[in-house]
């Protein structure tokens, strides 16, 4: 049995804790009122010592256990969330802070050790009078980092685990398509370097970072311009900019997302279209159902921060049906389907029985007059021409970012800048569902062999307004783009992410092309020096040529009325 008796050092979780849950709408009631042990040690790896908040329902039973590894503190938001939500609901919640972090003992080193230390952890848990060894891990963002470095070597007792918004490989989160990532880099170092030592100092970090943001994106060297905006050097942030090639031995060993490649503890991945974390998600659910592991995922029109927001009522109610379903043999709450979706356009949740589903890929071709068309022109066109200047660089708008305003949002301005090339259908004359991963499939000719190309798929209303719907960014390399010299252009694919977006009758789809988006990734400075020291800057001219196209997975025809009934229909059971 597990009564408040058992645990001498048990109070009430903190007044605030209880004040922010309380203020959380749209959950379902609580079974159990909580106790809560703060500030238990357990050893890591190395001795070092792991501060440990111990949350537990106060009544009798076997409970199982929840292990929740934390780098920002265990106050605010994961207190009144994981701590006391998923008590409430009949669950141990182990809050651990990784070392170097939230008091707990050794010098926080991103990733390197997770693994080790969560090993060390669930040794302890195995100690403890009230672990019936029932155990699942749960957790958003750097937390499921935490989780997939666990499941490298998944202890015996792990039987289920929730990612949230969640990572498995830091280098594609700091260098999508080569490019480094400036604007969320540095809104997540803050996080990291602030968050633990409570919400009073993140709010100053935070907004000591807004403030010099735009003096680090004009001024070079990147590695002494970043300095004022995080308060002082951070050496795992240096040490991430000095290594800008996934092949270096700085960088070994930090994909943890290889354990889905053998995994067979059942995993429920959850994450937002305009998700920081959406296409290595996708990429960790791919990984998962090809090793025949017991995988859901859902998808819904979030942000990274707005799933734990806005979405959370619905993310908590397919976390907790997974928990119960393979920790306490209650299936009662589990969907038909793997996969659930929202579709933008259609502004409706639609169940699948995969991700992605069985689409066609149909191809959109770029014209050299500005427009899309589905059949390839009958001559090929001349070059399309922009240039690119590091000096003035392309900005960001919307998109999946940590900061500013994330998701999808009003293009137009944006599109009325000489550097930015856009390609537009004419009206569609019947709704277009597209499921899946977009890409762009470019020929590119640059004349100093050093740029980005970054690529937008935008959905234009009637009225003109142009909202970006999914992008992604491609460096070239010298190797990559021919010089002008007579040499054919380059041939480059730029992987736009996925969606599950409608285009609706009388919109347009549009594809934006152009060198950039400041400060969301680094500004390319045209020289090829690394991002930590480059000090010149050099524009670029970069032209498109004909053949380019837009591939989109266009779903198969079915009619609103039955699509869903279709693939409910088509679930394999679980």
């Amino acid at each position: 049995m597990t009564t408040a008796t058992h645990h001498s050092s048990a109070k009430k979780p903190p007044l605030l804790t209880r004040a922010l849950r309380r203020t959380m709408r749209g959950l379902p009631p609580a079974r159990h009122d909580v106790a809560h042990e703060p500030g238990l040690v357990v050893p890591a790896a190395d001795g070092s010592p792991l501060l440990t908040d111990h949350y537990f329902p106060l009544a009798d039973g076997d409970f199982p256990t929840l292990l929740i590894r934390s780098p920002y503190g265990r106050g605010f938001p994961w207190a009144p969330m994981y701590g006391v939500l998923f008590a409430e609901q009949g669950f141990h919640v182990v809050l651990q802070s990784c070392r170097g972090t939230g008091g707990s003992g050794g010098e926080f080193a991103l990733w390197q050790h997770e693994a080790a230390d969560g090993l060390a952890t669930v040794a302890w848990l195995r100690e403890q009078p009230w672990f019936r060894g029932a155990l699942g891990t749960l957790g958003a963002s750097y937390l499921g980092y935490a989780q997939w470095a666990l499941a490298l070597e998944p202890p015996p007792e792990l039987r289920a685990m929730v990612v949230h918004v969640g990572l498995h490989d830091l280098y594609g989160y700091f260098y999508s398509g080569g490019a480094f990532a400036l604007e969320n880099t540095l809104t997540s170092t803050m996080g990291l370097t602030s968050q633990h030592r409570g919400t009073r100092h993140l709010l100053r970090a935070s907004l000591r970072l807004r403030r010099h943001l735009p003096a680090i994106g004009r001024t070079l060297p990147l590695g002494e311009t970043y300095v004022p905006g995080l308060g002082g050097r951070v050496p795992f942030l240096e040490e991430v900019m000095a290594h800008p090639d996934r092949e270096d031995a700085h960088w070994q060993g930090v994909d943890a997302g290889v354990a889905a490649e053998r995994l067979t503890v059942p995993t429920s991945l959850i994450t937002g279209w305009y998700d920081v974390g959406l296409d290595q998600t996708l990429q960790q659910y791919g990984r998962l159902r090809r090793a025949g592991c017991d995988a859901a995922l859902l998808v819904g029109p979030w942000t990274h921060h707005s799933a734990l927001q806005q979405g959370w009522p619905e993310v908590f109610a397919e976390s907790l049906a997974w928990l119960r379903a393979h920790l306490c043999d209650d299936p009662s709450g589990l969907r038909g389907t793997r996969a659930r979706v929202h579709v933008g356009g259609r502004q409706a949740w639609q169940d699948l029985p995969d991700w992605p589903p069985a689409t066609t890929d149909r191809h959109w071709h770029l014209d050299g007059d500005g427009t899309l068309r589905t059949r390839p022109p009958e001559h090929p066109w001349a070059p399309v021409p922009f240039r690119y200047d590091p000096a003035d660089p392309t900005p960001s708008v919307g998109g999946p970012v940590l900061s500013g305003k994330a998701g999808s949002q009003d293009n137009t301005a944006l599109e009325a800048r000489d550097d930015v090339l856009t390609f537009t259908t004419a009206p569609l004359t019947e709704p277009l569902d597209v499921l899946g991963p977009v890409r762009a499939e470019l020929r590119v000719r640059t004349d100093t062999g050093h740029a980005d190309v970054f690529a937008r798929l935008c959905d234009v209303d009637p009225r003109g307004r142009s909202a970006n719907i999914c992008d992604g960014v491609l460096r070239l390399r010298p190797d990559d783009a021919a010089d002008p010299a007579g040499s054919a252009p380059a041939a480059v694919t730029v992987a736009m992410s996925s969606t599950a977006h409608r285009f609706p009758a009388g919109h347009r789809m549009r594809l934006q092309v152009s060198g950039g988006a400041h400060p969301r990734f680094a500004r390319h400075t045209g020289t090829g020096e690394p991002p930590a020291t480059a000090t010149r800057l050099r524009p670029a001219e970069v032209a498109l040529q004909h053949p380019s196209r837009l591939v989109l997975p266009v779903a198969d025809e079915t009619t609103d009325e039955t699509a869903d009934e279709t693939y409910a229909r088509a679930a394999p059971e679980r």
